[in-house]
């Protein structure tokens, strides 16, 4: 499997753009999982059903599961510092490419999505494990670079650009325990 990290501060268009390389990916045949940074506390259950239910009670994890979907919910006891690569390990194996949205401080290789109009700073100055650059705004970029600026509004740009470089993706999980 191939796994690319997508930093960058909030508002500068992550999401948008995962799901624009998802759909990219997609197209060419490619199965997609996605790892997703939250904050604090976040829900998926709806108060009131069967797994908020069994959840609230106490149970430790719960999973639903349908003909089309399954979903694991874990409650942790104490507060967990988990990384991308904890979350990476408890994926499927069969995927062809993991987006990691979010961890920019993780030790991946990453894009930047970087968005001036956000005025949050540049990370791809100081931050090794950046190995691209998705940006609306090239000509506003805080720093010369000779990595690759990619345009963050052309997300089949960017799946292709992922696509050609995909041996450098490749992820080797025994390189991170």
């Amino acid at each position: 499997m191939k796994v690319v990290g997508f930093a960058g501060f909030s508002g500068a268009g992550k999401t948008t753009l995962v799901e624009g390389v998802i759909a990219a990916l997609r197209a060419r045949g490619l199965r997609v999982s996605v790892v997703k940074h939250a904050h604090h506390s976040f829900e998926i259950d709806q108060p009131g059903k069967d797994t908020w239910r069994h959840r609230e009670a106490g149970a430790y994890e719960v999973v639903a599961a349908s003909s089309q979907r399954m979903a694991l919910v874990r409650t942790f006891d104490e507060p967990q510092a988990l990384t991308a690569h904890h979350l990476i390990r408890a994926l499927h194996p069969g995927v062809d490419w993991v987006l990691v949205e979010g961890f920019k401080e993780s030790n991946l290789l990453k894009l930047e999505v970087w968005r001036p109009d956000t005025d949050k700073p540049a990370r791809y100055p100081d931050d090794a494990f950046v190995v691209a650059i998705a940006t609306d705004a090239p000509d506003r970029m805080p720093e010369p670079t000779l990595r690759p600026v990619l345009d963050l509004n052309s997300p089949e740009v960017i799946a292709s650009w992922l696509v050609e470089n995909g041996a450098r993706f490749e992820y080797v999980p025994e390189a991170y325990i």
